[in-house]
């Protein structure tokens, strides 16, 4: 698998860094490639937009992100994913200020595919 090949949008699920593993929320997730080809992210989940940048190696894609919370402060965040297929990611994340106890999870299926999350 290439960087290239993970270029494209793709449905999230996650869990917030808290001890519930529940599905928290769902979103957008869209991967771009800049002039150095590194990655892109955006995240727009509910109305809240995030951005990052990355990169890949073995499979295995990391993100440092960011976004301004409603109290107007910027959280930042690194989230890695496992890249199963070009298609679905499997992740976890956490937040500067989050819990340290626990690790956020995202799981992002491509939208134009036909396979399946277990």
């Amino acid at each position: 698998m290439t960087i290239q090949d993970l270029v494209g949008t793709y449905s999230i699920s996650g869990s917030n860094q808290d001890e519930s593993n529940e599905i928290t929320y769902k979103g957008v997730l869209t991967l771009t490639l800049d002039q150095n080809n590194r990655i892109k992210a955006d995240w727009l989940i509910n109305s809240h937009k995030q951005k990052g940048t990355g990169f890949f190696k073995d499979n295995i894609l990391v993100i440092n992100f960011s976004y301004k919370g409603d109290d107007h402060k910027t959280y930042k965040g690194v989230a890695v994913y496992r890249c199963i297929t070009k298609d679905i990611l499997d992740g976890f994340w956490s937040e500067k200020h989050g819990n340290p106890l626990y690790l956020g999870s995202e799981y992002c299926l491509r939208m134009e595919t036909t396979e399946r999350l277990n």
